[in-house]
């Protein structure tokens, strides 16, 4: 695609006066150019919301954000009226045991912190990772210190960490959402933290989702631990496990153990307006992602189209 495909005249305001509610999108690639993930979003039909990767996520390195790239990234985002989500790279695990490997975790995340402020993204979604055999709390102590160093090195932006829950795989850390509110308390910078919010790494980790009820008991659990007004971002996806299986199995929408009346039921649910969705449903054949988001659309109630 042309970098400069999107031009002033080419494109389409999202909502011009604000979306009505949350937003609902898509992850989008960046290949070719930063710019160009905003075009995707439109012709995917994601609504004032998408989320992307600053660079490739499975390489250790990022090239240097050129200040062209970065103002035409930024005008275009204010132009379509999107707001914009970057989640870590694959590779940084902030939990490792291992000091070298930490510690490069660890300035990755600093450095896409300084990337998304440079680009003008206000959250960077970050998974708990794996505390190796060693045990939850010293895995829990290794993010607390990696966040805590970043957010120190990047005083003066504004851009928040969201830490995403984890499906509850073997070694993982940040299923339970007592254990998330703990991380949080502990890393301390209330005002550049919050949680990214994952239906199949719920359901994983024995949060049903199923049904209304099931719903506002999950979402009962999560306000009495964290807190409702620290879910920023909300992941959708359907599970290909059973509930609490701790299998990280992302399904298309709708076909998976959760099942339409259950991430409906969460659409739909007033409590949590406040917070933007992103699909990140399997990929198979082109076409995929526009097909589970018309989907997604589809189970909302009509107010929120």
């Amino acid at each position: 695609m042309n970098r400069n495909s999107l031009s002033e005249s080419s494109v389409v305001k999202t909502n011009e006066s604000g979306p009505k509610s949350r937003g609902i999108g898509l992850h989008v690639s960046i290949s070719g150019h930063l710019t160009d993930s905003v075009q995707r979003a439109q012709e995917v039909g994601c609504v004032g919301v998408f989320q992307i990767f600053t660079c490739s996520p499975r390489r250790w390195e990022a090239a240097v954000l050129k200040e062209e790239e970065i103002s035409s990234f930024r005008n275009l985002v204010a132009k379509t009226n999107y707001k914009v989500f970057c989640h870590m790279p694959y590779l940084p695990n902030l939990c490792s045991p291992d000091v070298n490997f930490h510690k490069k975790s660890s300035e990755v995340l600093t450095r896409e912190i300084q990337r998304c402020d440079k680009l003008g993204i206000e959250n960077l979604v970050v998974h708990f990772g794996s505390h190796l055999g060693t045990s939850v709390s010293e895995g829990h102590h290794r993010l607390i210190a990696a966040c805590q160093r970043s957010l120190e090195v990047t005083q003066g932006t504004s851009v928040k960490i969201l830490l995403e829950n984890s499906a509850g795989v073997k070694n993982s850390v940040g299923s339970n959402f007592h254990d998330i509110a703990k991380v949080l308390d502990s890393i301390g910078d209330k005002g550049r933290l919050g949680v990214c919010f994952d239906t199949c790494h719920a359901f994983a980790s024995g949060y049903d989702l199923r049904t209304d009820a099931a719903v506002d008991k999950t979402l009962d659990e999560f306000d009495d631990a964290i807190g409702l007004e620290n879910l920023l971002l909300i992941h959708l996806n359907d599970s290909k496990g059973g509930l609490g299986d701790a299998s990280d199995r992302h399904e298309d929408i709708g076909k998976g153990k959760i099942g339409k009346k259950g991430l409906g039921a969460l659409l739909g649910n007033k409590r949590i307006l406040q917070a933007p969705v992103v699909l990140e449903t399997p990929i198979k054949k082109e076409g995929d992602d526009r097909r589970n988001l018309k989907t997604a659309k589809s189970l909302m109630p009509d107010y929120l189209r």
